[in-house]
């Protein structure tokens, strides 16, 4: 088992890390959220997306301040003339 600590005390944030037979499984703990995945990065990618949905942050608009903070400038941000695709409908 790995963990994101070097001692096993209890902790209130971080990711504990550990492989079952053919899966990864990765906790975050200060959110309570735990997914498996087919490999470690398989497994992390799949864990921020859970917590994303958890604290109902995916698929929101981000907000002007954070497109900026990106790089992004949102007034030059547009889908212009062209039809956004199905799943945006």
């Amino acid at each position: 088992m790995t963990t994101s600590t070097w001692d096993r005390d209890n902790h209130e944030d971080g990711i504990r890390l550990w492989q079952e037979v053919d899966w990864c499984i990765a906790k975050d703990v200060e959110n309570s959220v735990t997914t498996q995945g087919s490999s470690r990065a398989a497994v992390l990618e799949n864990l921020g997306d859970a917590v994303a949905l958890h604290r109902e942050t995916a698929g929101r608009e981000p907000p002007d301040e954070e497109l900026r903070e990106m790089g992004i400038d949102p007034e030059e941000n547009t889908t212009g003339d062209q039809t956004p695709p199905d799943v945006l409908k």
